[in-house]
């Protein structure tokens, strides 16, 4: 992909899964290994090993780091009233989860054969289906719901889609946010 390595500043782990991820991206999960994923570290595959015993092992925690924001969200956000001020913070809040997390989604996108077969995948699904509970209503019309489902899932194209866009990354997740918020709204506003 090109880019410059820039791993987070902090502990072993944290630089373990900066410079996978970034490899996996750039060769491919299932072309890229423990080996080298020690060498760009410039650490002893003992060393890696001590952290994590598999690329799996390395996923599955980058994976767990990803999640515990949207654990955190979903728990927070059933504890709400269900109001479009609540819907539309959970959007802010979720958008802001997916913008950290940007690197690990594209992950993702790019090796779904992989995420299926890690344990990883069903999990994030339901995690998906959780985080659509909170928007959309089971008796809202049909339309609404896809509205919610659409909302939710157009934070996404600020990750995937909008990569060939010209503009600033900024601005492209503003844009994107506020489609969102206003699904929302759309959505909510007929049930009124």
């Amino acid at each position: 992909m090109g880019t410059t390595r820039q791993p987070r500043r902090g502990n072993t782990r944290q630089r373990i899964q900066d410079v996978a991820l970034e490899l996996f991206a750039e060769q491919g999960y299932e072309k890229t290994s423990l080996r080298e994923i020690a060498e760009a570290l410039d650490v002893t595959k003992a060393a890696l090993y001590y952290h994590f015993k598999t690329k799996e092992d390395i996923v599955v925690s980058l994976f767990q780091d990803l999640t515990r924001p949207m654990d955190e969200l979903i728990e927070w956000a059933q504890g709400q009233p269900r109001t479009l001020e609540t819907k539309k913070e959970v959007l802010r809040r979720y958008n802001d989860a997916l913008t950290a997390a940007a690197p690990l989604f594209r992950f993702m996108q790019e090796n779904q054969a992989t995420m299926r077969e890690l344990s990883i995948g069903e999990s994030f699904k339901d995690r998906m289906i959780s985080m659509l509970a909170l928007f959309r209503e089971p008796d809202a019309e049909l339309t609404d719901q896809v509205r919610c489902v659409s909302a939710l899932f157009t934070l996404h194209a600020a990750i995937y889609a909008l990569n060939d866009v010209e503009g600033d990354p900024e601005d492209k997740r503003d844009a994107v946010l506020e489609v969102a918020l206003d699904l929302i709204a759309q959505a909510h506003r007929a049930r009124g």
